[in-house]
């Protein structure tokens, strides 16, 4: 089965269930920027109620969880599955991991307004260091390839490029003066090490807010608003103090140099 192909039996099944109104496909596979061995994303665009019975009754292997079971907010749910793309009557089976998110369309047409109003919030979610900004949801409707059904793709807002680079930065600016007076003075490499990088990524979103980019994770941000040299800072880090007071201006002044692009 191509992998085409294989988009489309994925699409068309979730398509199907009651309660879905569109269906897209994300992350990499969206993006061409996948590997052979890389995940299938998925993302379920359902209004009103949605059972996710419907989804453990496609047979597909893995985990599913019901509504509200990743807490609340943006990630309200998803499942991760093993689904198998063989052709029938195949000697091996050819698993593939699927992953899929739930979208509540009431709460994505409520965030693309917020968003056209200069409006967000953040969220901490798992494996992003820096949490994610309210309108990742909508940056998903402009880098994701939709397969079913119709979804709006909007223009990233003037106001949101006036209002959210700020809020990247000043979340930054405390992150340093905090690595500044109480982490460096104490030699503590580990603590560095995280803030640094939890700030160079807001100064990332800074950067990728001001150009009016659309950012769905954190996977390549660095690289993107050109901070990807931190990697050299954070690897020769010390801990002696004065030395780890080095590292962090040096931080600081590469990401003066993205901000200044």
């Amino acid at each position: 089965m191509t992998d085409d192909e294989f988009a489309e039996r994925i699409a068309e099944a979730l398509f199907g269930l009651d309660g879905v109104e569109a269906v897209a496909l994300g992350g990499s596979r969206a993006a061409g920027t996948h590997r052979p061995d890389s995940d299938w994303d998925f993302g379920l665009y359902y209004r009103g109620d949605f059972d996710p019975g419907q989804l453990k009754s496609l047979g597909w292997q893995g985990y599913v969880s019901e509504l509200g079971e990743w807490g609340g907010g943006i990630f309200n749910g998803g499942a991760w599955l093993q689904v198998d793309a063989a052709p029938a009557g195949a000697e091996h089976p050819d698993m593939r991991k699927v992953d899929v998110i739930y979208r509540d369309l009431d709460m994505v047409e409520h965030e693309v307004a917020e968003a056209r109003a200069g409006r967000f919030h953040r969220e901490a979610l798992l494996f992003h260091i820096a949490g994610i900004p309210s309108y990742l949801i909508v940056a998903e409707l402009v880098m994701n390839r939709v397969l079913r059904g119709v979804l709006p793709r909007p223009e990233y807002p003037d106001a949101l490029r006036a209002s959210a680079p700020p809020v990247w930065h000043e979340t930054a600016e405390l992150l340093f003066d905090y690595v500044r007076v109480n982490i460096a003075p104490r030699g503590q490499v580990a603590e560095c090490a995280a803030l640094l990088t939890w700030a160079a990524i807001c100064v990332a979103q800074e950067v990728l807010a001001r150009r009016g980019e659309w950012c769905v994770n954190e996977k390549l941000i660095l690289g993107r608003a050109g901070l990807r040299d931190i990697d050299d800072v954070i690897a020769r880090l010390d801990p002696d103090p004065e030395a780890l007071a080095r590292s962090a201006n040096d931080v600081v002044q590469l990401c003066r140099i993205a901000q200044a692009d």
